[in-house]
């Protein structure tokens, strides 16, 4: 059983951060709010969401798990104004996915959960250094790593107190260093991991400018990144495998 009623706004957040990285996955109806766990196929990527009950307008579910496609599941929900209420059924026979909004009705078939990828494990990894910064500085600094190189490193010295995020091209170079006062906390410890930089890319077209999002990073090890969505009701953590640099 599931029916819920939610904004568009916040349906289309949550989709976009799995979207960035899968084309389809399990969501997991469980009675308190909704989850969705999946890794990209090359095993590099991965995605946890949470969303809360209290992210909605109305919720119930008895903890199904259903299988979707995302693309088409977005699509569905960007034809709401971001205001609008969109209601979600489930239809327990046919397996299919009601979504009604604003006058339009669309029924959504959905996938065997078992035929898509097995939802893996988040690993618990000890990681030296915890930055917490606002989304349009990370973005910065992707963006601008982007113009010179497909690969990005991000390192703390916690000598400088600082976070640094650099890029070497064939001939340019890019380094942006954020410190104290262009982050919202600094836990320092000593990071150094290089990453690809078309995974981050796409996680960061998912990351709201506005968020405060908490960087969790070591030696040639995964970073982690979290951040809230729906005013606190919901969570997102990403991690990337980093890219082992040879002496």
């Amino acid at each position: 059983m599931f029916e819920a009623i939610v904004s568009a706004s916040t349906l289309g957040d949550a989709l976009d951060s799995v979207s960035v990285l899968v084309d389809e996955c399990k969501i997991r109806l469980n009675e308190d709010g909704l989850a969705i766990r999946a890794v990209d196929p090359a095993n590099v990527g991965m995605v946890d969401l949470e969303l809360d009950a209290g992210a909605f307008e109305s919720y119930e579910a008895d903890g199904g798990v259903i299988g979707v496609n995302l693309a088409r599941l977005e699509d569905i929900a960007g034809m709401a104004s971001a205001d609008d209420l969109v209601h979600l059924e489930l239809d327990e026979e046919t397996r299919k996915l009601h979504i009604q909004m604003d006058g339009l009705s669309y029924t959504l078939a959905l996938i065997d959960p078992d035929s898509i990828r097995q939802e893996p494990d988040i690993p618990d990894l000890d990681l030296a250094a915890e930055i917490v910064v606002e989304g349009a500085q990370l973005g910065r600094g992707i963006t601008a790593a982007d113009m010179v190189s497909d690969h990005i490193r991000l390192r703390v010295d916690p000598d400088a107190a600082a976070f640094f995020v650099e890029a070497q091209g064939d001939t340019d170079d890019v380094d942006l260093e954020l410190g104290a006062g262009d982050l919202i906390d600094l836990t320092p410890g000593t990071a150094d991991s290089l990453f690809s930089l078309d995974y981050l890319k796409d996680m960061n077209k998912a990351i709201p400018a506005d968020a405060e999002v908490t960087v969790e990073l070591g030696e040639e090890f995964p970073v982690k990144l979290h951040y809230e969505l729906a005013e606190g009701m919901g969570k997102v953590t990403y991690m990337l495998a980093p890219r082992i640099q040879s002496d």
